[in-house]
């Protein structure tokens, strides 16, 4: 096992323990929760198979409605997120996504914003779509899109300053 898949999985493994044993239980103003687990599909190398990343990503959700007992509505977000990446990184990287030369830890703040804001607020948008699931619902399911991710994404740009690898 090389470097970086043994950074993949224990960054897949901290994500998932972190969500599960703290993050899942914050519920700040009563309702909003940050799904910083999702920091794994964003920062998934971009030349990862693209089957095996379906399924990982597949997998992490299924963990979390595992231990949220939420029915499946995080792996069905995961998977569409995971499928819809690509197109969130051509979008924003352009020529650098299709030469394969983006690096999260390398970009400016409005790129980097931009990314995680796209793939956040997809994630949102199906998550509480399949969770609460009736269009007589429909602000609802905005208002808990909108805040929660606001609240992620802060979190998540929180995380990726603090923790970025300086090795380039």
């Amino acid at each position: 096992m090389n470097r970086d898949t043994a950074l993949q999985i224990g960054r897949f493994i901290i994500l998932v323990l972190i969500q599960v044993m703290v993050l899942n239980h914050v519920n700040f103003l009563g309702y909003l929760n940050p799904y910083i687990y999702i920091i794994f599909i964003l920062l998934a190398p971009i030349n990862i198979n693209k089957s095996l990343f379906l399924v990982i990503s597949f997998i992490l959700g299924l963990i979390m409605d595992v231990f949220g007992d939420s029915g499946g509505v995080h792996a069905a977000a995961c998977t569409i997120i995971a499928f819809f990446r690509p197109v969130a990184l051509r979008t924003v990287f352009g020529l650098s996504y299709e030469f394969q030369t983006v690096k999260l830890s390398n970009l400016g703040f409005g790129e980097r914003f931009a990314y995680v804001t796209i793939m956040v607020l997809t994630h949102h948008i199906v998550l509480f779509s399949l969770e609460i699931f009736n269009f007589s619902h429909i602000l609802l399911i905005a208002k808990k899109t909108l805040f929660t991710s606001l609240f992620t994404i802060v979190i998540t740009l929180l995380v990726l300053v603090l923790f970025r690898r300086k090795d380039s």
